[in-house]
């Protein structure tokens, strides 16, 4: 049973863009206490300015929300994700394993990248 919520980038841009599937996601799992984790990269994708970002930067500031670094471990996991899926995309393989490591379930816009890289994810799609 999934315990959180990793994001991805499209689901922080859809975030700070007050859509509503997304604002909603996220209310629920702080309403439940569960974690919402972020991988450094997908942070680096997404933020540009904080003084326009300023709903990005409450979330990404609060004690709901922990930004998750890329060690070598987690580079060198990243990358062989990528060679056996055949995908290409660094930062999408960090939020798969950034899920499976949490046991989270995965907030994306784009569910076919997610499932080539992990068919059996749970994805909650924004």
């Amino acid at each position: 049973m999934a315990i959180g919520i990793t994001l991805d980038a499209g689901a922080l841009v859809a975030f700070e863009r007050v859509q509503r599937r997304a604002v909603a996601l996220v209310a629920r799992a702080r309403e439940r206490g569960e974690q919402l984790c972020i991988p450094a990269g997908v942070v680096a994708q997404v933020w540009r300015d904080g003084r326009r970002q300023a709903n990005l930067a409450r979330l990404l500031g609060s004690d709901s929300c922990d930004i998750v670094a890329l060690d070598d471990r987690g580079a060198r996991a990243a990358g062989q994700l990528l060679g056996v899926s055949g995908s290409h995309d660094v930062i999408d393989a960090t939020v798969v394993l950034c899920a499976r490591s949490h046991n989270n379930r995965i907030a994306t816009s784009d569910p076919d990248d997610m499932r080539r890289l992990d068919p059996r994810a749970e994805l909650l799609v924004v």
